[in-house]
């Protein structure tokens, strides 16, 4: 069993409030998790603290996401209530300020990581806030138990890609139509990339229509418009 973990919170140091900007007429947080929609899984959780539930719970509900909530700072702990609760094998981990992710790359690295039994995957190469990470849910039990430096927790993934020797890691370069020419960020941290995200997003809806919008070619090219 597949679960994609979505992460989520509300009191971004850079850009409070952001998860509920709106982002052509919905909230930026709903963007993100109809883009992740595309994503092939089991079941897709939102994990956020509980001062979000209010919040987030009508936007995760009509989305298809259920609601789990832990820990504020320690996001690790938050994916390990997660597993804890569902018990799925693998876990696909995403987060609330990407609203432009590549939704077919997650899918195929998905797919490569379970061939492979990695403990974890992600692809090089792709612009920031386009990638996702796909984990063997044991070994973010086992990062939980081993894990105290607060990056560790906070990053949920760094403790399994610091100790190669323990887990089995799966860290390719992109496929070449999903790298882009030049640096390219297309994650939402600042009011500038916030200005950003609206114009990418309203150049998309002209382009490409349904689940097309969310692939990495598609909006590789409305990027370079």
């Amino acid at each position: 069993m597949t679960a994609l973990i979505l992460q989520g919170r509300l009191d971004s140091t850079r850009l409070p409030g952001k998860s509920l900007l709106p982002l052509e007429g919905e909230p930026l947080l709903f963007r993100v998790m109809e883009a992740l929609t595309v994503v092939p899984c089991d079941i897709r959780i939102l994990a956020c603290p509980e001062d979000c539930e209010t919040s987030f719970g009508p936007l995760a509900e009509r989305a298809g996401f259920v609601i789990c909530t832990g820990p504020k700072d320690d996001v690790l702990a938050r994916y390990c209530t997660a597993i804890r609760r569902y018990s799925p094998d693998r876990v696909i981990r995403a987060t609330g300020d990407n609203p432009f992710v590549f939704a077919d790359a997650a899918g195929i690295l998905a797919e490569e990581a379970a061939a492979l039994d990695a403990d974890y995957a992600g692809y090089a190469g792709l612009p920031l806030g386009a990638g996702v990470e796909a984990v063997n849910a044991g070994a973010l039990l086992r990062a939980e138990r081993e894990s105290s430096a607060m990056e560790e927790r906070e990053h949920v993934c760094p403790y399994l890609y610091k100790n190669p020797e323990r887990f089995r890691l799966h860290r390719p370069l992109a496929p070449r139509k999903w790298r882009p020419a030049a640096e390219l960020s297309l994650t939402v941290d600042t009011l500038e990339d916030y200005g950003c995200a609206q114009r990418l997003y309203r150049i998309l809806n002209k382009k490409a229509k349904g689940p097309e919008r969310y692939r990495g070619t598609a909006i590789l090219e409305a990027a370079g418009s």
